[in-house]
C-alpha cells in the first residue's frame, strides 16, 4: 500500500464535515467505544438507548457502541456486554441504532472478543487466545485456539456484523486492539502458531473479508492500541509495520489508533495530555485509510493540533459522559461551558448498576432521570422562593448555587475560604489529581458567568442571612486527628497536603498511618511525600494492603507510576506511639510491637461533618447537601447540590 501523502493545505477545522463510504459525518468528533452497562441479559435496554440518544443529540460526529461481544466465551456471568451474535435481540440493537441515528451521528457497532482477557470476571468459559501464553492480568494460562476454532472466530465477528447492520447501523469497527483476542493474534510475542495464523495479519483479514461479504460497502473500520511494555508485541514499531501490510489484503475504511491495554487504556489523572498526540504525523505517513486518533482528548487545541498533524477524526468517551453537549458546545466556540472530564474514573469504570460519571449529575441508573440525590432537610419555614444563601464554595455548593442561576432564583454563595474549591481543590494540589482543579474551574467560570455573587473569606453573621428565605449548607467535612501520643511531628493528611513542599525536608523518611480503607487520601499523601524528595515513604496500614479502595485502573497506574520509588507498606498494623525517633507499631492480629524510625507521621483520619452553628429565623428553611451531611465522593456532593437547587427553586429546573 502506497503511504498517504501528508496534507499540502491546511488542516481541517474541527467542525468540518467528512466522508466515509459515502456517509457524511458533520464534524470530525467521534464518541469513541464505551458502554453503558445498561444491558440485561446481553440486550440493550431503553435507558442504554436514552443515553446513546441524548449522546448523539450533543452534536458528535460519529457515535460507536462498545462492550459488544461476538460469541459467548466473551460474555460476563452478570451478561452485561451486548451479545451481537445473537439474532433474537435485533429489536433491541435497532432502538440503539436509531437513538444514534435519530440525534444525527453515524452509528458504529464496536464488535469485540475478548480472548483471553476475562475483564476480572468469573466466566463460565474457557479464556482463549492464539497460544498458550498468559496475559500478565490473569491468572490462567489460555487455550490455545485451533486451526478450526479460529475458523469459529471469523464467523462468529461476520454473523454479528450482520446482526448489527441489519439492526439499523452503519457499519462496524473491530476491536483488534488493548490486548483483545485480535490483538493477541497481531502480536509478536503472543501469536506463536505454526499453521496460517501464524501470519499476525491472517485473522483480522479474514475477519474483514468475512464481514464484507454480509454489508457490501458500508465502512468496516479497524482499532488498534499502541500497547505499553515488551509483553505486549505490539508497539508503535509493530502497529506501523502491520497496518500497511493488512490494508492491502483486507481494505477496511479507517483505523482508530489509541493505547494501552485493560486497567490502563482508560488513563487517570496523572496522563495529563494525549498520549498519541506526538505520534499523529508518523502514523498518518503509514496508513493511507482515514485516520482517527483517540485517548486523552480533551481540549480544542489539542484535537486541531492532532488534526493539523494528520488526523481525519478525533475520538473521545469520558468527555462525552462528562458532557454529552461536548460536540456542540466547542463548535459552537463555547469551551468554557464544557463540563469537563476529570479522568476520576470512578463511577464510569465502576458499573454500579450501570456506568456514570462523578461530575455529571444527569446521567441516573435505570428508571431515574438523574443521579439519585436527596438532600438533608434541617428545617422547613415559610414558602418557596425567595433569594437563598448557599454556604460553602466546594463541589456541592458551586453546583447548588449554578444551577439556582439557570433557574432564575436570586442565590449568593458564600466561603470563609479565600478560594473556591473546598477540599476538591485541596485533592488537586497532590502530584498527578490536577483533574480535579480543572472541575473547580469549571464551576467557578460558570458561577462568574451566570452573574452569581459569590463572597469568599466571609463567614456570614445570622443578621447577614437574614435577608435569605432559603439556606444550603454546603460547609463540608474536617479530618480528625487520629490520636498517637508521643512527640514525633504528626499531620494529618489534609494539613500535610496543604503544606507538604514546606514539612517534608529533603531526605527524611515519612510514615503514612491510613486507616485501611485504601482511598486517595493515603495515596496522595504517599505521592506528596515522594515528589517532596522524602528518603523513603512507608504506609502503615490496618487493611490487607495499599491502595485496595481504587478502581482497577487507577490502582494498575498508581502501580506502575510507584514502580521504583522507596516506598513501603507494612499491613494489618497500626501505630500506637512515637518518640523523636520514630513510630511504634503493633500488629493487628497477633499484637506484635516493632519499631520504624521516621521523621513524620502523617495519619488519615475519619472525616466529620461540619456545618455552621446558628439558629434559623422563623421565615428561613434550609438544607444540607454534600460532605456536611455525611462525608462521601465528589459524585454525591454534584448530585446533592443539584437536587437541592430543584427542591429550593421557586419553579421546577
Amino acid at each position: 500500500m502506497t503511504p498517504r501523502t501528508p496534507r499540502a493545505l491546511a488542516a481541517p477545522s474541527l467542525a468540518a464535515p467528512f466522508t466515509l463510504c459515502g456517509l457524511t459525518l458533520r464534524n470530525r468528533l467521534v464518541a469513541t467505544a464505551h458502554a453503558t452497562a445498561a444491558v440485561t441479559d446481553g440486550a440493550p435496554t431503553e435507558t442504554d438507548a436514552a443515553y446513546w440518544r441524548r449522546l448523539a443529540e450533543g452534536g458528535a460526529g460519529m457515535v460507536i457502541t462498545g462492550g459488544t461481544a461476538v460469541a459467548p466465551e466473551s460474555t460476563l456471568p452478570q451478561r452485561y456486554l451486548t451479545e451481537a451474535w445473537r439474532p433474537e435481540i435485533k429489536d433491541a440493537v435497532r432502538r440503539r441504532a436509531e437513538a444514534i441515528t435519530d440525534g444525527g451521528a453515524v452509528a458504529v457497532a464496536q464488535l469485540v472478543h475478548l480472548g483471553r482477557e476475562t475483564l476480572g470476571a468469573g466466566t463460565f468459559y474457557a479464556p482463549v487466545s492464539a497460544a498458550a501464553v498468559r496475559s500478565p492480568r490473569e491468572a490462567t494460562t489460555p487455550h490455545p485456539l485451533s486451526t478450526e476454532e479460529v475458523r469459529g472466530v471469523v464467523d462468529a465477528f461476520r454473523i454479528s456484523a450482520a446482526n448489527s447492520v441489519q439492526a439499523g447501523f452503519h457499519g462496524v469497527e473491530l476491536h483488534a486492539g488493548h490486548g483483545y483476542l485480535l490483538a493477541q493474534f497481531l502480536s509478536r510475542v503472543n501469536n506463536t502458531r505454526d499453521d496460517e495464523y501464524g501470519d499476525r495479519i491472517a485473522l483480522p483479514a479474514q475477519v474483514i473479508d468475512a464481514i464484507r461479504t454480509e454489508i457490501g460497502q458500508l465502512p468496516i473500520g479497524l482499532r488498534v492500541s499502541v500497547e505499553p511494555g515488551e509483553d505486549s508485541g505490539l508497539g508503535l514499531e509493530d502497529l506501523i509495520e502491520l497496518l500497511p501490510r493488512l490494508c492491502a489484503a483486507a481494505p477496511f475504511a479507517y483505523v482508530n489508533v489509541t493505547t494501552g491495554v485493560r486497567n490502563t487504556y482508560v488513563p487517570g489523572m496523572a496522563t495529563t495530555r494525549p498520549p498519541l498526540l506526538e505520534s499523529v504525523a508518523r502514523i498518518r505517513s503509514a496508513v493511507a485509510v482515514p485516520l482517527l486518533v483517540s485517548q486523552g482528548f480533551r481540549s480544542v487545541a489539542d484535537i486541531e493540533r492532532a488534526l493539523d498533524s494528520g488526523a481525519d477524526l478525533v475520538g473521545m468517551a469520558r468527555p462525552f459522559m462528562a458532557d454529552p453537549d461536548f460536540a456542540r458546545k466547542v463548535i459552537a466556540g463555547d469551551e468554557r461551558s464544557v463540563r469537563p472530564c476529570t479522568g476520576c474514573n470512578e463511577g464510569c469504570r465502576t458499573f454500579e448498576p450501570t456506568g456514570s460519571c462523578s461530575v455529571n449529575p444527569e446521567l441516573g441508573p435505570p428508571g431515574a432521570a438523574a443521579r439519585p440525590a436527596v438532600p438533608l432537610l434541617l428545617t422547613r419555614r415559610g414558602a418557596r422562593g425567595g433569594p437563598v444563601a448557599v454556604l460553602g464554595a466546594g463541589p456541592a455548593g458551586m453546583e447548588c448555587a449554578m444551577a439556582l442561576a439557570r433557574s432564575g432564583a436570586e442565590v449568593t454563595l458564600f466561603d470563609t475560604a479565600r478560594r473556591a474549591g473546598g477540599q476538591a481543590r485541596l485533592a488537586s494540589l497532590a502530584p498527578h489529581r490536577s483533574g480535579w482543579q480543572k472541575f473547580v474551574d469549571y464551576q467557578r467560570d460558570q458561577l462568574a458567568d451566570l452573574g452569581v455573587r459569590v463572597r469568599l473569606g466571609t463567614s456570614p453573621a445570622p443578621d447577614d442571612l437574614a435577608a435569605y428565605a432559603q439556606i444550603v449548607l454546603a460547609t463540608g467535612a474536617a479530618e480528625e486527628s487520629v490520636h498517637v501520643p508521643g512527640e514525633l511531628l504528626t499531620l494529618t493528611s489534609m494539613d500535610f497536603l496543604s503544606r507538604y513542599p514546606d514539612v517534608v525536608p529533603e531526605a527524611s523518611g515519612v510514615a503514612v498511618l491510613d486507616d485501611g480503607f485504601g482511598w486517595w487520601q493515603g495515596i496522595s499523601a504517599v505521592e506528596s511525600a515522594l515528589a517532596a524528595g522524602a528518603r523513603e515513604v512507608t504506609v502503615i496500614t490496618p487493611g490487607t494492603g495499599f491502595a485496595t479502595g481504587l478502581s482497577p485502573e487507577n490502582r494498575t497506574q498508581l502501580m506502575n507510576r510507584l514502580t521504583g520509588a522507596p516506598l513501603r507498606v507494612v499491613a494489618m498494623s497500626t501505630v500506637t506511639s512515637t518518640t523523636t525517633d520514630g513510630v511504634r507499631l503493633r500488629h493487628v492480629l497477633d499484637g506484635q510491637e516493632t519499631q520504624l524510625a521516621v521523621d513524620v507521621l502523617i495519619t488519615v483520619g475519619e472525616r466529620r461533618p461540619r456545618r455552621p452553628d446558628f439558629a434559623p429565623a422563623a421565615h428561613q428553611t434550609v438544607r444540607a447537601i454534600g460532605d456536611c451531611v455525611v462525608p462521601r465522593r465528589v459524585a454525591h456532593a454534584v448530585a446533592e447540590g443539584r437536587a437541592a437547587a430543584e427542591a429550593v427553586a421557586a419553579r421546577p429546573l
